[in-house]
């Protein structure tokens, strides 16, 4: 999904790919990212992963966490971010159309791209293992392979849930929005759910059918 390159002094030191749900980072050894600098505190920072975003959380480090310049509490990471700990420079670069695809908005009235015919047949002529398949709404009748490790639905600022492919099957996860999304008409307790073949997702007032072939 995204990758972090640490340097110093622009000499780049290490390479790491964002996988878990939460990465530590500071200068005790047990850390996910190890930054050996007496600038740098034991537990300096945390990344999360929430779907197919990051977000990177100060763990109020005694110098901060600066995100282009600008000191920080928690913010969400965008490509090409520069994180700022003590004298090191973190870059933030996302590995775009590899594995996750970008939020699918709904909008009343209007047909999203993301929803294009050809999205179907993505994952080549065997045919996608599992679909989501729209049931109400313009978008109505519009089916979306699920070929990506994370595919994000709903309408961004409204309900965004995420969609993960796991060795086990698929995942179904809230990832904002007050209201949460339903599974067969109950609303989603804890982090996530898996999905089974026929199930109906609604959010931001639309239902979306997930078919597992």
């Amino acid at each position: 999904m995204g990758k972090l390159v640490v340097s110093l002094d622009g000499v780049v030191i290490k390479e790491v790919q964002i996988t878990k749900d939460k990465t530590t980072l500071g200068r005790r050894p047990y850390n996910d990212i190890v930054i050996d600098n007496l600038a740098v505190s034991g537990e300096h920072a945390v990344l999360q992963m929430v779907g197919a975003d990051v977000f990177i959380e100060d763990l109020n480090s005694t110098n901060g966490t600066y995100i282009n310049g600008k000191a920080i509490k928690k913010q969400l990471l965008t490509h090409n971010d520069t994180v700022e700990v003590g004298k090191y420079k973190i870059k933030y670069l996302v590995d775009d159309g590899q594995d996750y695809e970008k939020t699918m908005i709904m909008r009343p009235g209007a047909t999203p791209p993301a929803f294009a015919p050809a999205a179907a047949g993505a994952a080549g002529a065997g045919g996608p293992s599992a679909i989501i398949k729209v049931l109400n709404g313009a978008a109505a009748g519009r089916e979306v392979a699920l070929t990506k490790v994370v595919t994000t639905v709903g309408k961004p600022g409204v309900q965004v849930a995420s969609i993960t492919k796991r060795p086990s099957g698929y995942a179904f996860a809230h990832v904002e929005g007050a209201t949460r999304p339903s599974v067969n008409g109950v609303p989603l307790v804890g982090d996530s759910v898996p999905l089974r073949n026929g199930d109906v997702i609604e959010l931001a007032g639309t239902q979306m059918q997930f078919i597992h072939r």
